[in-house]
């Protein structure tokens, strides 16, 4: 299927989204246990039950208004229908909240890899958008490996040590804030190896 254009706001709101409603639905539902099929459930697996689904349906819809998935989003729907899927069926809130900690370890194992062989996977997804010099795309690799293996050891460290609420808000808040933070860091960087119009 060819790659096709979608709005920039409607891809927001799909990436957005599901995220955005399993907040709302954990604060809605926090405070209260429920009842299902003779099993009690507190409100954040069932924020959880909400989110798989939602995903699903979110990056399905990605696919069928772009032609395209990035690696990136196919990996992450399949951690949470994984990770997601077991804090359900076991009732167990621990195995969601790791799924942060699964993603963002595996990102900087894939990164890490290609850096061991001198490659930058990074550039074969980003190039197009953003063309940098290679010695650019190897250093902004190197940085961002290492930024997503701090978001994994962030993650373990707030989930094991602070309550649930101090959790999503992380999740919800505070992981998007410290990519949008790391980019913008980078800027210098951007700048530097940016290949000029000529020689693209």
């Amino acid at each position: 299927m060819a790659e096709r254009k979608l709005n920039p706001l409607v891809k927001l709101a799909l990436e957005i989204g599901p995220v955005a409603i399993f907040f709302i639905g954990y604060v809605k539902l926090k405070d209260e246990t429920y009842l299902i099929g003779g099993t009690e459930y507190d409100g954040f697996i069932l924020a959880t039950a909400m989110f798989i689904p939602l995903i699903l349906v979110s990056t399905g819809l990605l696919w069928a208004l772009t032609g395209k998935l990035s690696r990136m989003q196919l990996v992450t729907a399949v951690l949470v229908v994984v990770f997601g899927g077991l804090s359900v069926w076991l009732n167990d809130d621990r195995f969601f909240k790791m799924k942060p900690t699964m993603i963002y370890l595996l990102f900087a194992a894939v990164l890490g890899f290609g850096l061991l062989r001198g490659r930058s996977y990074l550039k074969d997804l980003m190039d197009e958008m953003m063309p940098l010099r290679d010695e650019g795309w190897m250093i902004l690799t190197k940085r961002l490996t290492l930024f997503f293996a701090g978001l994994a050891v962030l993650n373990e460290v707030i989930w094991r040590t602070m309550s649930t609420d101090a959790w999503v808000n992380f999740k919800t808040f505070g992981l998007s804030l410290a990519v949008f933070a790391f980019f913008l860091t980078q800027s210098g960087l951007f700048a530097r190896y940016a290949v000029p119009r000529d020689d693209e």
